[in-house]
């Protein structure tokens, strides 16, 4: 089936039309959105777990390889789609290419140094140094 008759004359014109990523960006977002939706109750329901026995119980959760990559994991998945989230909304509300680009960036670089303190902290405390 054709795309063209999607196309309106205004849009052959102007030639204006989707960036082509707004398909693979709302996918990427629903795909962490159920990531999430799976690994957030399991967090949660362990990090109290393991902060109701204490420090020293805390940080032998932590020192588990599998609660240590799922933690790792979590913290990816929020991340990004936090990134994701943020950039929707600086591209739609910033009008000024280069505050816009700053700003993209910025979101970028933030949701990176977060995910890098968690992993270095997680693997810090499961390596036991």
């Amino acid at each position: 089936m054709s795309d063209s008759k999607f196309v309106t004359p205004t849009k052959i014109t102007r030639g204006l039309g989707a960036s082509k990523t707004g398909t693979s960006h709302h996918i990427r977002q629903r795909v962490s959105a159920l990531a999430l939706i799976v690994l957030v109750p399991w967090f949660l329901f362990s990090i109290m777990k393991a902060a109701l026995g204490g420090y020293a119980d805390a940080m032998t959760w932590v020192s588990s390889p599998l609660n240590a990559t799922l933690l790792v994991l979590t913290a990816g998945a929020a991340f990004y789609h936090m990134r994701l989230g943020m950039q929707a909304v600086i591209e739609d509300y910033i009008g000024k290419t280069g505050t816009r680009a700053a700003l993209l960036i910025l979101n970028t670089f933030f949701a990176a140094a977060l995910f890098v303190v968690v992993v270095m902290s997680v693997l810090r405390i499961w390596t036991g140094s």
